[in-house]
Formats: C-alpha cells, structure tokens, sequence
C-alpha cells in the first residue's frame, strides 16, 4: 500500500502546485489586462467679448419730475457714451422700474405709529456689450465722469467672455487625449508591456478660471468672467488593452 499511497501524494501535491501556478499566472494576466491614466491640457486665451453695466436713480415725491430728470440722465449718458465711441447697437437702455418709498411716522415720544409715503424713486439699467473690449474696458474705468457731472451713476467690474468656447475646448480634448495615450504608453513600456486598443474614454469638467489666479476648480466646472485673460484646462480618463 505504501507506494500506492506515496504516488497518490505526489499527485495531489503536483495538481496543487499547478494550481498555485495557474492562479498566479492568471493573477498576473488580470492586473496587466488594461492600462488607466488620466490626460491634462491647459491653454491661455483671451476675451474677445465684453458686457457691462450701470445703473442710475432719481427719487422725487413727484412721479412725473422724478421721469423728468431720470429721462435727461439716460439722455446724458446716452451722450456720454457715444462721444467714447459706442454704438447704438452696442448700449440697451432697460424699462424704467418704479418704486414707492416709505418712512416711520412718529408721535411725541418717538414711537412709530405708522408710515408716510416719502417719494418714488425711479431706476434704469444701461447695459453694453460690444466686441471692442478696449474700448469699453477703458470706459468703464472712466465712468466716475458721469458721477462728477452729476448722475448717480453705479457699476460693477464688466465680464469677459470668450464667443469661441466650442473651438477652445475641442483643441483641448485633442491634446489631453494625446497626453493621456503618451502616459499609457510609458506605463507599457516600463511594465514590458504594450498598448493595445483604447477601451473606454470618460471626459472631465471644463474649467476656466482666470490666468495667473488661485481659483479652485470647481465640481460642475469653473466659469470666469472677471478676468479678461482666461486658463482653460480639462482632462480626460482612458482605458487600454494592455498586450
């Protein structure tokens, strides 16, 4: 029984041992089966669009003077910016909103016991968008003129917009793909590998954020318009066959 017994050991202790061997070969096939890697391109631009605006008010308790002075502001800066160099086409005068104002109606011991109407005020909106953006950036920083002559007249920074966002990303996409494949191949070539056919390509956000800036990139994708010089960047993960 004895060599019956030790031929049955050898082979069990052989299927065993290819066993061992078959799973770590298998192993080894799964963890090199494909290549992932993520592919980054960046790229500065600038703005070829520029949009603001401003807004003025009068306040009268007489609606009709109120109008009046409002219409010879929007007149002023109507004349205003023409003599700058914008276009009819270029300024959008908005409706005139109208509001009624109220104030605390006091006794003789100062307690508020209602309210009084205290006037209308009257306020329009002047937006610009124009193409020229020197232009109407150097305006905007010159609008205290408008202050200085009399008119209440308010405004924020402008915005900067790029009207060739789709040819920006594009170009970019191309890139980022071509960086990711250069990542793959080196990843191949150090593993005694080879690259084989792409398998899967999953695009990430769109992000533009100012040049130059620390702005955070931002989940659903940064959108600057507060910078005129802009950095777009996306990336872009892919999956290969690893050969």
């Amino acid at each position: 029984m004895k060599p019956y017994l030790t031929a049955a050991i050898i082979g069990i202790s052989a299927i065993i041992a290819f066993a061992l061997i078959a799973h770590a070969y298998k192993y080894r096939s799964t963890s090199m089966e494909t290549i992932v890697v993520t592919g980054l391109a960046e790229k500065d631009f600038n703005s070829d669009l520029i949009v603001w605006n401003g807004t003025y008010s009068r306040k009268s308790v007489d609606l009709k003077s109120a109008y009046a002075a409002l219409k010879t502001d929007e007149d002023a800066i109507r004349t205003y910016l023409t003599k700058k160099g914008v276009s009819n086409n270029e300024m959008v005068f908005s409706a005139v909103t109208i509001n009624k104002e109220f104030g605390p109606t006091l006794d003789q011991n100062g307690r508020n016991i209602g309210q009084k109407f205290t006037g209308y005020s009257l306020v329009q909106d002047v937006k610009i968008e124009s193409a020229d953006v020197d232009k109407v950036d150097k305006i905007s920083r010159e609008a205290t003129e408008l202050i200085e002559s009399g008119i209440e007249f308010n405004s924020p920074s402008p915005s900067f917009y790029n009207t060739k966002l789709n040819e920006v990303k594009m170009e970019l996409l191309g890139k980022a793909s071509a960086d990711a494949k250069s990542r793959a191949e080196i990843i191949a070539k150090n593993a005694s590998s080879s690259l084989g056919a792409l398998k899967k390509a999953t695009m990430g956000v769109f992000q533009i954020t100012g040049k130059n800036s620390n702005e955070n990139y931002s989940y659903g994708g940064s959108f600057n318009t507060s910078s005129r010089m802009k950095t777009g960047s996306i990336t872009i993960k892919m999956e290969f066959q690893a050969n």
